[in-house]
Formats: structure tokens, sequence, C-alpha cells
């Protein structure tokens, strides 16, 4: 590692989000000097706050269709990071040029800027959702086809396209990360703050999409950065796919019991019926992560904790320290 201040510059889009802003602290306990590109729309200024004025972090505001920005942002960097997306899978069924722009083409948008600025290493996060609905479980990388059901799966297909392509035919390394649901404090989305947001409005019932059987696996936001860095300390191909997941998965009746329980005793709970959730919902995943042990790494957490840990850290939020990285 090099001494504070010494290291290389590293690029990460979508900083200030939910698992950027422990991917920031990640790098910068590991040498790295980062500089966020994030245009604050869902993610906060709060998760960065305790960052600024530190000579090891630069942080602009924007987004990441903005090429003169983007220009800004890749010059003298090492590796980019490129998380920034559209965070909530649902929306795109009501604005559905949604993914295509946040995700697709700022994917494209990105890839291009590194090509002019000769940066060659990129990181790009995935999400299980591109391989639709699986009939192997655990799934592997190389599962397929990949067909996904939702615009969002789409989008995350199509960059991973993009990304393969720009590899191959401009010399990129790239390490692409297909994630289960990833979960912590500071959340805000998916299934356990729609939860919470629901008992807050009504305190004495629980309204939830789908059958209650639809069954996944939560990733704890600090394995899921451990993972990623990990990864690509240690995998050298040209592209290297890898499914960031825990060990086992948990059931949305089971997450509703124990948001129910920890925040509204007694509240009943009403299923609306059906297998999904919502159009696009995938209602099993469950991703192998055979190829992430044979590289060495294995997660923590299994997803009953990380479900435990961010229904506590959302019902009853106070200020809490940066994470502090593991690796």
């Amino acid at each position: 590692m090099s001494e504070e201040g010494e290291g290389p510059w590293a690029l990460v889009t979508g900083g200030a989000g939910g698992i950027g802003h422990v991917l920031v602290r990640g790098l910068l306990h590991r040498g790295w000097k980062v500089r966020v590109l994030d245009n604050f729309s869902s993610g906060t200024r709060g998760n960065l706050q305790d960052l600024v004025g530190d000579r090891r972090v630069e942080i602009l505001e924007g987004d990441v269709l903005d090429a003169s920005l983007l220009r800004r942002g890749v010059e003298g960097t090492q590796f980019v990071w490129h998380l920034s997306a559209n965070p909530d899978v649902r929306r795109g069924k009501e604005i559905t040029q949604l993914d295509l722009e946040q995700g697709t083409v700022a994917t494209q948008r990105v890839l291009e800027a590194m090509r002019h600025g000769s940066v060659r290493n990129i990181a790009f996060s995935s999400s299980s959702v591109v391989y639709g609905l699986p009939t192997v479980f655990p799934t592997p990388e190389d599962y397929g086809p990949l067909l996904p059901e939702s615009l969002y799966g789409a989008s995350k297909l199509a960059s991973e396209g993009l990304v393969s392509a720009f590899v191959h035919t401009f010399g990129f390394r790239a390490w692409v990360f297909r994630f289960a649901n990833v979960c912590g404090p500071g959340a805000t989305h998916g299934v356990i703050y729609d939860f919470l947001e629901k008992l807050r409005r009504d305190p004495l019932r629980l309204e939830v999409l789908g059958d209650g059987a639809q069954r996944k696996g939560y990733l704890h936001v600090e394995d899921c950065v451990e993972a990623m860095i990990y990864v690509t300390e240690h995998a050298k191909e040209p592209v290297n796919v890898f499914n960031l997941a825990p060990e086992d998965t948990i059931s949305v009746a089971e997450i509703a019991q124990r948001v129910v329980a920890a925040a509204a005793p007694g509240a009943r709970i009403d299923y609306t019926g059906g297998t999904k959730g919502w159009a696009g919902d995938v209602p099993r995943q469950h991703l192998s992560i055979e190829r992430l042990r044979r590289l060495g790494f294995t997660p923590r957490y299994r997803s009953a904790e990380v479900v435990e840990e961010t229904i506590r850290a959302l019902r009853d939020p106070a200020p809490r320290p940066p994470p502090v990285p593991h690796g």
C-alpha cells in the first residue's frame, strides 16, 4: 500500500450511494485516492460528509451523462468503478427510458470517456436480475440464455455486453459483479425499507406484494464491497464475471414477520397474492458463489443476519461511524 495521499486515483461513479460510499472508504483504506462522481439523486451528501476536506478525496457533482464532466472524472485515474444507475427496479415500468438512459447509455459514456482518457480498468456493478427466471439453483455465472424480466435487468445485461466489447476492442480489463440484494444501514430502497415505510404510515397492517414465498439472498454491503475489491485484486482475466451473494436465502414472508416483530408487533400481514411482487420481479434468486470461493473469498454474513441488522438500523436511525474495511 502506498503512503497516505501517494496512491493512484480511482473514479467511483455513484460514490455517494449505499454501496458507493462504503467502497470509497475501502479504497482509501488500501491506499487509493478517490474521485467521486455523483448527482446526489439517490446517494446523499451525508454519506461523504466526514470525507470533505480529505486531500485524498475529490467530489464532482453532476451526471454521468455529462461528457465533459466524465472527462474530468477519468483524467489521471487508473481505475473506474461504475456504480451509478437507477437504484429502483420498479421505476422502469413507469418511466421506460429511465434504465436505458441511466444504465446502458451512461455505461457507454463512461467507457468512451475511459477510451479517450487511456484508462483501461473498469469494475461494473451489474445484478442478478440479468439471469431472468433461471431454472438452475444455485445459479452459476455461466448460466444461459440470459433473458431479463425487467427493463432494469435488460439495461444491466446490455451494459455487460458493452463492457465486454470495449475489453476486446480496445484492450480494457473488466470486472463485472452480479449482485444479490445488497442491504445494510443507510438503505434507501428495497423490501425492508418499503416494509418499514408502510408500517410508519399504518402500524396496524402491512401489505406484502405477492404471496410471500419469494426467496432471495441478502448480501451485507460490507461483504459486497470487500468482495469487489478482493476480486479486482485477484482475478486477472480480460473479463471477470462474478456473482456476489450470501451463501443462503430468506423468504419475503420471513422478512415481513421480522419487520413486524421489530417495528409494529401485532400488525396484520396481508399478501396480495401471486408468485411475483410486481412486473419484472424475480421470485426466486439463489446465486452460486463457487467461483468467488475458489478465488479465496467467502462472505461473512448470512441473509437473516443482514436482514436483522438492516431492520435495526432503519428502525432507529442514529449517527454511525463510517464502515471499517476488514480487507
